[in-house]
């Protein structure tokens, strides 16, 4: 092993949102005291009880992917398992997502309030 995963950084234009977003959807505690951080207005945290850690770094003129379009690329993506396809849709749409694609093969595409793509399956 060369390296141990620190944190996944995902660059939006309203960091608080995107944490407590991702926090209603994954668990966790948004921006917990960690040395290896500074939290403020440009940049927050989010330990999620499965032990990983996201972070939200805000950036000016943010410009959102625009699934599929090879023109402002995803760049990355999570894959989310879930136990109800249709009841976690219903809830992270509730929370802000927007639904991208619902996959004739069983999964979800939808896109986080600042556009990154996510994919719910059925886990």
């Amino acid at each position: 092993m060369i390296a141990k995963l620190q944190c996944v950084v995902l660059d939006c234009p309203d960091v608080r949102t995107l944490a407590r977003f991702y926090q209603a959807v994954l668990g966790g505690e948004v921006n917990r005291p960690d040395p290896r951080w500074a939290v403020g207005d440009g940049f927050a945290t989010l330990h999620t009880d499965a032990g990983l850690v996201f972070a939200f770094q805000r950036v000016e003129d943010y410009r959102a992917p625009q699934w599929p379009d090879a023109a402002h690329p995803q760049q990355f993506h999570l894959d989310l398992d879930v136990p109800d396809l249709d009841r976690a849709q219903g809830e992270v749409l509730a929370l802000g997502a927007t639904l991208l694609r619902a996959d004739p093969r069983g999964w979800r595409v939808l896109a986080d309030p600042a556009g990154h793509p996510f994919c719910l399956l059925r886990g």
